[in-house]
């Protein structure tokens, strides 16, 4: 699936963009804009670059500049064709929003630092979450000043923070940032799309127009893996996520990740985890109580 790249509208008299979201979330996409998303209402699955995992509500991102992503929700949060149940805050802004200077002098090292890391995307969580929220919704009733101090006021949490989980791997934006029109870009956008599908090696050599030893051999150089092993780190990596949601048994998480029979998913489970599924679960649901 091609990846699109969608920008939202700016006022003409503001530096940079708060949006808040009550349409259905773009599709994947990216953009040049840094870009921090609050997910209010929703549920679904979110991709960012080669990561993929569910989202709930109050999902807290940075994306990084032009990494692609998507937020999708769940078939509940679609009402007919004009209802839309979800509902999102977004702040946007550009590198030289404040001028060419602005993340380049001495005192702003440590936010400089995390602008350039984000290239991979960040999921922000505890105590900075938390304090990131409250200023997203107390900017939606402020002034345009109110908004930039503000918006300066996470700048200052961001770049003071350790509360951050990186997401994409390095080797994704590297070969997206070279040419995001690939044949290795081409298959894995398709990879992503279509991981909880039956996929086969001749899909992605139709899509990427390549014999197999061709195929094989940039696959693994440029995801540093198999195109099975990743694939099927993708699917395990899905799955960890529904475990720990706890909301369904074990062998319907394991045909939603794109295995077709429990036996092989505990087998693959345990190959890249170390443990079983339930195990996994146990564990997880002992850390979150």
């Amino acid at each position: 699936m091609k990846v699109h790249e969608i920008r939202l509208f700016k006022e003409p008299a503001k530096s940079f963009i708060l949006y808040h979201e009550e349409k259905p979330f773009s599709p994947w996409h990216h953009h040049p804009e840094y870009e921090l998303v609050f997910i209010k209402k929703g549920k679904g699955k979110r991709m960012v670059g080669d990561h993929i995992d569910r989202f709930e509500e109050n999902d807290l991102v940075f994306v990084g500049s032009d990494i692609p992503h998507e937020w999708l929700c769940d078939q509940e949060y679609y009402r007919g064709e004009d209802q839309f149940l979800g509902e999102g805050i977004v702040v946007q802004f550009s590198h030289d929003f404040l001028g060419d200077k602005f993340f380049e002098i001495p005192e702003n090292k440590p936010l400089k630092n995390f602008l350039s890391d984000s290239s991979r995307g960040f999921e922000i969580y505890g105590q900075c979450k938390g304090h990131i929220i409250s200023r997203m919704y107390d900017m939606l009733n402020m002034n345009d000043t109110e908004q930039l101090y503000t918006l300066f006021s996470i700048f200052k949490l961001l770049s003071a923070t350790d509360e951050l989980n990186p997401l994409a791997s390095p080797a994704f934006l590297e070969t997206f940032r070279l040419n995001s029109n690939s044949p290795m870009q081409k298959a894995l956008q398709f990879i992503l799309q279509n991981f909880q599908k039956q996929m086969q090696i001749s899909d992605l050599l139709q899509i990427t127009n390549m014999s197999y030893t061709t195929f094989y051999n940039t696959f693994k150089y440029t995801y540093r893996m198999p195109f099975k092993s990743y694939l099927m780190n993708v699917r395990i990596g899905y799955a960890c996520r529904l475990l720990m949601d706890a909301t369904q048994d074990i062998s319907e998480i394991a045909y939603e990740s794109g295995f077709e029979n429990l036996s092989n998913f505990n087998r693959q489970f345990k190959k890249i985890k170390g443990e079983t599924p339930s195990r996994f679960q146990e564990q997880n649901m002992v850390v979150r109580h």
